[in-house]
């Protein structure tokens, strides 16, 4: 019975000791995937920052040149997609996708300027379009504290917010033709909800590492960010024109 009783007490503690090397190993593998996800957060910021300053640049290039990009302008729009969908494929490449990203995300501000000049010509103008920012900035961080902390879970939207998208895009299409600031208040109005509903979206699938890319993940983030200050945008420039 003693020889027993020290073969079982020892296999017990052999036991304890995997169970104690597996736990170890266990919280050592979470640290790590914290510690990739913190990096991922990280590098995908920056990169939405530098997006957000190389529109800046883009807008400014164009509202310096606005005669010329208004004759432009399609196909300028032309290759703000071509650029969006090529990063897709560049995503993984480092280098070739922050020139990518870069370069849609300056076009995209260059295709501002018909929408900017409009402002721009409008009593107090500079004064909107730095209101439409500063709400927009302020939106934009205040959405994403929600999505960084809240319980609830956003990434379940996608699809209705995919809808939602396809929405405005032939709503758009159609006041095209229509041109009336009923419709674009109403459409700017949604757009407004819509990306604001996406910021928490993306922000959400970021942290939870859906992104294989921080590229691809900035970009999603600076769409958001420029559809939601051209919806605000286009709300205070309607209320502005009105005042006139």
């Amino acid at each position: 019975m003693g020889l027993y009783d020290r073969d079982y007490a020892r296999n017990t503690q052999t036991s304890n000791g995997l169970e104690r090397i597996d736990y170890e190993t266990r919280e050592e593998e979470s640290i790590n995937v914290i510690t990739d996800i913190n990096a991922f957060v990280k590098t995908t910021y920056s990169y939405f920052a530098a997006s957000l300053l190389a529109g800046t640049a883009g807008a400014y290039a164009g509202m310096q040149a606005a005669a010329t990009i208004k004759s432009f302008y399609w196909p300028l729009v032309i290759l703000e997609i071509a650029l969006i969908f090529g990063l897709h494929f560049v995503r993984n490449k480092p280098g070739i996708n922050a020139v990518v990203l870069f370069a849609f995300t300056f076009i995209s501000g260059l295709t501002l300027t018909p929408l900017l000049s409009n402002i721009m010509n409008m009593p107090g103008g500079a004064g909107i379009i730095t209101n439409a920012f500063l709400m927009t900035s302020v939106s934009f961080g205040a959405l994403t504290m929600i999505a960084m902390n809240s319980k609830k879970d956003f990434t379940m939207m996608g699809k209705m917010l995919f809808i939602g998208l396809i929405v405005m895009i032939v709503g758009g299409v159609v006041n095209i033709f229509l041109g009336s600031p009923i419709l674009q208040l109403v459409l700017a109005g949604a757009g407004a909800m819509l990306f604001s509903f996406f910021i928490l979206y993306d922000t959400q699938n970021i942290i939870k590492g859906a992104y294989d890319s921080p590229v691809s993940a900035a970009a999603s983030l600076y769409l958001d960010f420029l559809n939601l200050f051209v919806s605000l945008l286009q709300i205070l420039g309607i209320f502005g024109g009105k005042e006139e």
